[in-house]
């Protein structure tokens, strides 16, 4: 018993060596990784913005060929139904007149017809008849070809409404991967305490550089939206992307521009003017097309920059590689 004993007590120091030399084992594994340096940090957020930069773009698109789709299915639906309801108008009207012509026609018609003494007036009756029923179908099957014209163009429209409501569809699907991507930029920022939340009701402020015309009109609306947060598919009024800024900002002079940064590259084709050449109120594009701010004049532009920033006013020489510019 006692030799037992003293086994038994003998196992405690070797068991509690193992438990130490375990948890500084774990202690060491832990220490093997290191936290990023503020360079790593720095490296990391700026690939996330780039990649960002691309999956917004990607998914502003998609909204905007999936409402213009919805949009047309809709009006040639409308028309369709329209039609529809004429051509069972008519069609009633059908029966009417052939229920009309056997109990009236055969039995009390055609005797008033036949005992009338002027034969013009008895080949005018008949005529009336015989038109009536012709002009009737001659409708029905106008009304017919137009109706299978016009499901021809709904099944084209509801086959656009079906491809990009499957590439909204799989773009959702890809929504939680962006908002990962988002997720980490914030935590990146964070972590650099450069995190700017914004201000939702910011007032902005005053444009007063050297625009005229309606160019000066839309840099005053986007000055007025300076303080406010950059949002991914913002289009305002508390938060905005870059393509929304820019597009409402040149809705407000009256100009149409589209949705994103590269509908917007590709619509002003026939606009674009020379770098060397710049005038307030100019879209300018950053390489790859993910991004675009607008000149203000004097060596600084707008823009909606990216997530955990603020839309703001900055030199050209903080903006990242531009590569064109188009003249609303």
């Amino acid at each position: 018993m006692v030799v037992r004993g003293i086994r038994r007590a003998g196992r405690i120091p070797v068991v509690a060596g193992l438990i130490a030399v375990v948890m500084v084992t774990q202690a060491g594994g832990a220490e093997a990784k290191p936290k990023p340096t503020v360079a790593q940090t720095k490296a990391r957020l700026a690939k996330l913005n780039d990649q960002a930069d691309k999956v917004v773009d990607r998914y502003n698109d998609a909204g905007e060929q999936y409402k213009k789709a919805r949009k047309e299915y809709n009006l040639l639906n409308g028309r369709l139904k329209t039609q529809v309801g004429r051509i069972d108008d008519l069609r009633l009207g059908l029966v009417s007149v052939a229920v009309s012509t056997y109990q009236s026609g055969d039995i009390l018609a055609w005797p008033n017809l036949v005992t009338q003494e002027d034969p013009e007036s008895l080949l005018s009756g008949l005529a009336s008849i015989d038109q009536m029923s012709a002009g009737q179908s001659r409708k029905l099957s106008e009304y017919e070809n137009a109706t299978r014209s016009l499901k021809g163009q709904r099944d084209k429209a509801k086959g656009a409404y079906d491809k990009a409501l499957k590439l909204l569809d799989d773009l959702r699907k890809q929504k939680k991967d962006v908002e990962k991507l988002v997720g980490e930029q914030e935590q990146l920022l964070r972590r650099l305490n450069v995190y700017n939340p914004g201000n939702p009701n910011s007032a902005g402020i005053k444009y007063t550089g050297p625009a005229s015309g309606n160019a000066r009109t839309a840099l005053q609306f986007a000055y007025a939206q300076v303080g406010k947060p950059y949002r991914y598919g913002g289009t305002g009024p508390g938060a905005w992307d870059c393509s929304g800024l820019t597009q409402a900002s040149w809705r407000a002079a009256g100009v149409s521009l589209p949705r994103t940064a590269a509908g917007q590259y590709s619509w002003g084709a026939s606009r674009r003017v020379s770098l060397d050449a710049l005038q307030p109120g100019d879209l300018l594009f950053a390489a790859g097309l993910g991004h675009v701010g607008m000149y203000a004049g004097g060596g600084k532009m707008v823009h909606a920059p990216r997530t955990g920033d603020v839309v703001k006013v900055v030199p050209l020489s903080a903006y990242r590689s531009i590569i064109g510019a188009v003249r609303p």
